[in-house]
């Protein structure tokens, strides 16, 4: 018995054979079907005609006559697209009949197995000794005997209950079913770890100073150290301060990235004399922008102005909430303590704590005003973005007494205020609406007249004030500028500025055409190995690629 039951079995390759039952239903199915396709070809077939040449079906030579074969006869054509069609069919039609027999023939063991397992409980109250000493004897059972007739009953009945529980989920759709939750909840579980996973490396990797760009900073410094006579500074230039030119301001410490920047402005322009760039960085990347821009000078005769972000006294502890919140010794902890419970491969909670969010340099765009006393308008521009057309029309359009011109970024419910702002803080439900439309930071042209009569750098200190403790909103500029620009922002036309190049692979090429700038927003930035390659083409065209540190630092462009 136990021998009959562990040989059917194996004969299902150790599986359970009912598993497949239905599945050999729907071949079966499938194989009439698809022997009709088969029939049809056959009827296609059995008649050529003596004089047709044969027909090959394959490669060029069948690509070639086909075409030559539509052009004098389009019903032959058809009728060869219909022939090879149906051969096709036939011999899928072969695979699934050889599939469904394999399924004929473990479903005939299954039966077998199940006849031979009633046959062997039949036998066993057939088999002589248990029949004449159990069932027709008169007298007393012998009670060895019934033992022995128990202990072989006990070991059939295991065996069948072990089969049976193999071959019930073949019929309990209940138990199919909750399988089938169980097994969707567990990949469900699996592919949100890979995210998580994966959008954790992709931050750290965001966040992080590739090795050739770290390179290209020393080179430069290296040269700057080496040659201090060709890079003295340059005395202040009248185009600085002209009203009358078209101001642009860059804050980064990224020398290439603010490099393409300039470059797409420039090559753009129909007028480049009359651009001025107004470039602010961090001490320790000033020598080497500087040494940029003294070897490869921007062309079309434009203006470039750099500054170190330790040049403009006003910005101090006292006067600016950031610095003085960077002083905060919970900020500090915050920030830049390591500590267990911060140490998660929590995405949202690594971002939060990313110190460039209250680096001055990010927050320096709201002290345009300070910066620029003389300017009465000024664009500004992220070192993420490429210009790809001549941008002299901005400052042409009427603001209508606003401060910022910005593109909106808003579709349905999505980027309304209520992403940003913490509308559970009573002060933030009293001031702001929720469904209000939030715009783009990073191609924002600015009238600062009105910004100063409408004292926006005041709204802007009072608001990062009460953030101190990250109550209102939980990072980055865009939240700020929204509560500082509130009611002041008007609507720009979105080919003005298309962004999330750098964390939407779906833009279409089509609009991207369109866009005046685009924006490499999100974590995969351009110079960064994990950029987004069908667009990494519109950065790099950009990038100087004669500069010899380039070629030495291996930039992969």
């Amino acid at each position: 018995m136990a021998g009959t039951v562990r040989g059917g079995r194996v004969g299902i390759g150790g599986g359970s054979p009912l598993r497949s039952f239905f599945s050999y239903r729907i071949f079966a199915s499938a194989m009439f079907t698809l022997l009709f396709l088969a029939t049809l070809s056959v009827f296609f077939s059995s008649h050529p005609s003596q004089d047709d040449p044969v027909v090959e079906t394959t490669g060029n030579a069948y690509v070639h006559r086909s075409f030559l074969a539509w052009q004098s006869d389009p019903p032959k054509t058809r009728l060869d697209l219909i022939h090879n069609q149906a051969n096709n069919h036939i011999a899928l039609v072969n695979a699934y009949g050889g599939y469904a027999r394999k399924l004929k023939l473990e479903t005939s063991k299954l039966l077998k197995m199940f006849d031979d397992l009633a046959k062997n409980f039949s036998d066993l109250q057939l088999k002589p000794t248990y029949r004449t000493a159990l069932f027709e004897s008169g007298g007393p059972v012998d009670e060895d005997v019934l033992r022995q007739f128990e202990k072989e009953v006990k070991d059939k009945v295991k065996i069948a209950r072990i089969i049976i529980a193999e071959s019930k989920e073949s019929y309990d759709n209940q138990l199919k079913i909750q399988k089938l939750k169980d097994t969707i909840f567990a990949v469900h579980e699996l592919l949100l770890k890979a995210k998580k996973n994966g959008a954790f490396a992709s931050s750290i990797a965001a966040i992080s100073t590739p090795k050739s760009l770290h390179c290209l900073a020393m080179r430069l410094m290296e040269e700057r150290i080496a040659h201090p006579e060709k890079y003295e500074d340059d005395e202040p230039k009248p185009e600085f301060e002209d009203p009358n030119l078209y101001h642009y301001a860059i804050f980064s410490d990224n020398v290439i990235a603010i490099s393409v920047v300039v470059n797409s402005v420039v090559k753009n322009a129909e007028e480049p004399w009359k651009h001025v760039f107004h470039i602010v960085t961090d001490r320790m990347n000033f020598a080497a922008t500087k040494v940029w821009f003294k070897m490869r000078p921007i062309q079309g005769r434009a203006h470039i102005e750099i500054n170190a972000v330790d040049n403009f006294k006003f910005l101090n502890s006292s006067y600016a909430p950031v610095l003085r919140q960077l002083e905060s010794s919970n900020l500090k902890k915050f920030y830049f303590e390591t500590r267990a419970e911060y140490d998660t491969k929590d995405v949202n909670n690594m971002k939060f704590r990313n110190p460039k969010y209250l680096s001055m340099i990010n927050h320096l765009r709201f002290y345009l005003p300070e910066l620029y006393p003389k300017l009465n308008k000024i664009l500004f521009l992220d070192d993420d973005v490429v210009v790809q057309k001549d941008l002299t029309a901005l400052w042409k359009i009427d603001m209508d007494g606003n401060v910022n011109a910005a593109v909106e970024t808003c579709f349905g419910s999505f980027r309304r205020f209520s992403e940003y702002l913490n509308f559970s803080h009573p002060l933030i439900k009293q001031k702001f609406n929720p469904r209000a439309c939030a715009w783009a930071f990073g191609m924002n042209m600015f009238d600062l007249e009105a910004w100063r009569r409408e004292k926006c750098t005041e709204k802007y200190h009072y608001w990062q004030n009460l953030n101190e403790d990250r109550t209102l909103w939980k990072l980055g500029t865009l939240p700020a500028g929204l509560a500082t620009f509130y009611s002041t922002t008007k609507s720009l036309e979105k080919a003005w500025h298309v962004l999330g190049l750098g964390i939407n692979p779906s833009i279409s090429m089509e609009e991207i055409d369109k866009a005046a700038v685009i924006h490499f927003s999100g974590d995969m930035k351009p110079w960064l190995d994990i950029a987004l390659n069908g667009y990494k083409h519109l950065w790099t065209k950009y990038v100087d690629n004669e500069m010899e540190f380039l070629q030495m630092c291996n930039f992969g462009m």
